[in-house]
């Protein structure tokens, strides 16, 4: 007889058949169960599908409702945007122009916020040039595609450095938008730490005629790698480190042999 036409009767051969009595004593827990949820079925239908938004809430994206005006005219009162909880969930972190939410309890006060990153640790970040435009490791940043109209990039001169594993955030409506220039002087001097941040926003879902997609913004794109700050880059034994860097910026560079990226 054929080996693998044998082998196949045995498998088949081998799995319950409906009506069996390992078929009859699973459809009877499944029956033991509804009989226990009151109303039966249904209930434990509607019961496992909140426990399937509830991890999707949790760990993929979460919906967050605008409460002001500080981020208009991009995001207005009472708009609803998907939050990208995976975003920066596996080495990735926050940068320059991503619209994020974060949880502000004990430096901004209790509840959660959404602001535009505008400085990421190391950064030193200025207010403002002679054209009123905001200084990042020394390059002016054109904000006009975002900032609410008529408005300044800051009423608020200051000067700070953006300690390692924080956010500098700010409001597109600056003139209304209370944001880390507010609490400068506040525990963590306005800084966002990067494990506060709760995902980035990437979704306007509500209401319709508003729905679109949020893109991080490009302004900020042609900001260079702060002097003097050293960048981390894997390379294989062996290999040369090399590093795209803006022209005229010194960076210092540590290899790490051995890592794989």
């Amino acid at each position: 007889m054929d080996t693998e036409a044998q082998q196949t009767e045995r498998d088949r051969s081998s799995r319950p058949a409906p009506g069996t009595a390992e078929g009859r004593s699973r459809f009877a827990l499944v029956s033991r169960i509804t009989e226990w949820v009151p109303g039966g079925r249904i209930s434990l239908s509607l019961l496992l599908c909140l426990v399937f938004l509830l991890l999707i809430s949790t760990f993929v994206v979460r919906p967050f409702q605008i409460p002001s005006g500080s981020m208009e005219n991009g995001l207005r009162v009472g708009d609803r945007v998907l939050v990208n909880r995976l975003a920066y969930r596996f080495g990735a972190e926050p940068q320059r122009g991503d619209v994020v939410v974060f949880d502000g309890s004990g430096y901004f006060g209790d509840g959660d916020y959404i602001k535009r990153v505008v400085g990421v640790g190391g950064d030193h970040v200025v207010c403002c040039d002679e054209k009123g435009r905001i200084e990042v490791n020394g390059r002016s940043v054109d904000e006009s595609g975002f900032l609410y109209p008529g408005d300044a990039p800051s009423s608020v001169p200051f000067d700070v450095e953006v300690p390692e594993g924080t956010l500098f955030v700010l409001g597109d409506h600056r003139s209304v938008s209370s944001d880390s220039r507010d609490h400068l002087g506040s525990p963590g001097g306005g800084m966002i730490p990067v494990e506060d941040v709760l995902g980035r926003a990437d979704w306007i879902i509500w209401p319709a005629d508003h729905a679109t997609r949020l893109r991080r913004a490009a302004a900020y794109v042609r900001v260079p790698v702060r002097v003097g700050v050293d960048v981390r880059v894997p390379v294989r034994a062996g290999a040369d480190a090399r590093v795209a860097v803006p022209s005229g910026v010194d960076v210092g560079v540590r290899a790490v042999e051995g890592a794989h990226g």
